[in-house]
């Protein structure tokens, strides 16, 4: 089992994948890795950081990768907005990870029960201009059709597609990937 340190650059996004598959396994089975080396890795990261992945997911409480993938302090780098969204800041801050902090892998993790998905299925035309913002983003998964939960299958799709097709990531040869996050049970299924 390989365990990411704070001053290792992983550059293979396969290897990449397979810790945080890896991480999620431990997870759900409750034997997570020992975090004690805390304050070490604070120092070490105070020099800068080196996260192997790159996770965009949703802003609800109970979606933390950083757990549900047993990672430590500055392993992934998290961008978390509702509805797990690719607009422009997201991708920006993506861009960041790939081209500068050279994080091969990006994961767009969706969720299921996602708020924002719910609220893009109902329509959303009576939702605050922020809100609706968001659930505009939504709306080409909605399009593809299906109940909620397919929504947000569709919808991580769709994130990863935009993802994908930002010329920084192309440069840069990141990996893309989906996944859909299970809050009950802990799994994640990777898509």
């Amino acid at each position: 089992m390989k365990i990411h340190k704070p001053e290792e650059l992983i550059e293979d996004a396969k290897i990449a994948l397979q810790m945080l598959k890896a991480g999620n396994e431990r997870y759900v089975k409750g034997e997570l890795i020992d975090k004690s080396s805390y304050k070490a890795d604070r120092e070490i990261l105070s020099g800068g950081q080196k996260p192997f992945a790159v996770v965009i997911t949703c802003s609800d409480s109970r979606v933390a990768p950083e757990i549900f993938f047993d990672q430590k302090h500055g392993d992934i780098f998290v961008i978390r907005n509702a509805g797990n969204v690719a607009d422009a800041t997201a991708l920006g801050s993506m861009e960041y990870a790939v081209e500068h902090l050279k994080s091969k892998l990006v994961v767009v993790c969706g969720h299921s029960k996602c708020g924002a998905v719910i609220a893009a299925c109902s329509g959303g035309d009576e939702l605050p201009p922020n809100i609706k913002h968001i659930v505009e983003h939504i709306k080409p998964a909605v399009e593809r059709g299906g109940d909620a939960d397919t929504v947000i299958r569709h919808n991580v799709e769709v994130m990863v597609e935009r993802v994908k097709a930002d010329d920084i990531v192309k440069k840069s040869g990141a990996t893309v990937v989906g996944a859909y996050y299970d809050i009950h049970t802990g799994e994640v299924e990777w898509l």
